[in-house]
């Protein structure tokens, strides 16, 4: 027999070449070797990922941080006692804890030279100043209208009868509202006499009809707002010729306590009123000025 019976010939069945043998085994180092190299960038990505979620936990834990900062912020500005501004005094104010004093022609002077001290010059403003005899004796807060005017105007019924002029009054009487000028008029019953007295305000009086008024007879006594006469000297439909008092309600407050000067919309008005010839009048000693 040619086959060598002392070679144990079963175990060389499983066995093949070994050349094959090799083939397998790197084959399988192969493989082996590969899932290293993939390893690599899923560790990168692995780190990656782990570097982002720190820094978004970061971020998160940074803002935790900040918003309860913010509620502490509030929650001291609502917890600090805030500081009290302190109040203006009104002229409420001031007067509800004061006597009330009357007006004097100083008074008048002052208010026309804080006026007017932005608007004209020294030598205008001096020719503003009003002198002692251009003013009539002041209330002493005493006086009704009636009793005031018999005082100031004691030949009344004379002047009255030389008046003949239309569009125009001997005796004008300022105040701030047209209630106001309402309760003057009736005041001066015991006063007047026969003399015809107008209401010059705009509250329910249109001006056209005022203007007619004034055209048809004679009238002797004004008594309205400085808005409306203003209005009416304007449209020559009051002159002011004849005009020889003008009594201003000096001293009558509102509820608030304010006179006629304190309220600047009246002020405005009164001064342009006192432009319009008021003042020129009294230089050449035409016009009286009386605070009632």
């Amino acid at each position: 027999m040619g086959d060598d019976l002392g070679d144990e010939w079963w175990t060389h069945e499983g066995k093949s070449d070994p050349s094959e043998a090799e083939e397998e085994e790197t084959q399988e180092k192969q493989p082996a070797e590969k899932p290293n190299a993939q390893t690599k960038p899923e560790k990168r990505k692995r780190v990656t990922e782990k570097t982002v979620q720190a820094k978004k936990k970061k971020k998160s834990e940074q803002k935790e941080c900040i918003i309860p900062q913010k509620k502490e912020t509030e929650e001291e500005k609502s917890t600090k006692p805030k500081k009290k501004r302190k109040k203006k005094k009104t002229i409420t104010d001031v007067l509800s804890s004061s006597e009330p004093k009357p007006g004097c022609p100083s008074d008048l002077q002052n208010l026309v030279t804080q006026y007017f001290s932005d608007k004209r010059s020294v030598i205008e403003q001096e020719e503003l100043k009003l002198l002692d005899s251009c003013f009539l004796s002041s209330n002493d807060l005493t006086h009704t209208l009636s009793s005031y005017l018999k005082q100031v105007c004691p030949k009344w019924a004379k002047i009255q009868k030389q008046h003949t002029e239309k569009s125009s009054v001997v005796l004008l009487i300022v105040c701030s509202s047209a209630l106001r000028a309402i309760e003057l008029i009736k005041q001066l019953t015991t006063f007047k006499g026969a003399a015809k007295a107008i209401k010059l305000f705009a509250k329910h009086i249109k001006i056209e009809e005022q203007v007619k008024l004034l055209q048809k007879g004679v009238t002797h006594i004004g008594v309205g707002t400085p808005a409306r006469i203003n209005a009416l000297i304007e449209k020559e439909g009051l002159s002011l010729r004849a005009l020889r008092y003008l009594v201003l309600d000096w001293n009558w407050r509102d509820q608030k306590l304010r006179r006629m000067a304190d309220i600047p919309e009246i002020k405005l008005d009164f001064m342009k009123l006192l432009e319009t010839g008021i003042l020129n009048g009294c230089k050449e000693d035409k016009v009286k000025i009386g605070l009632f």
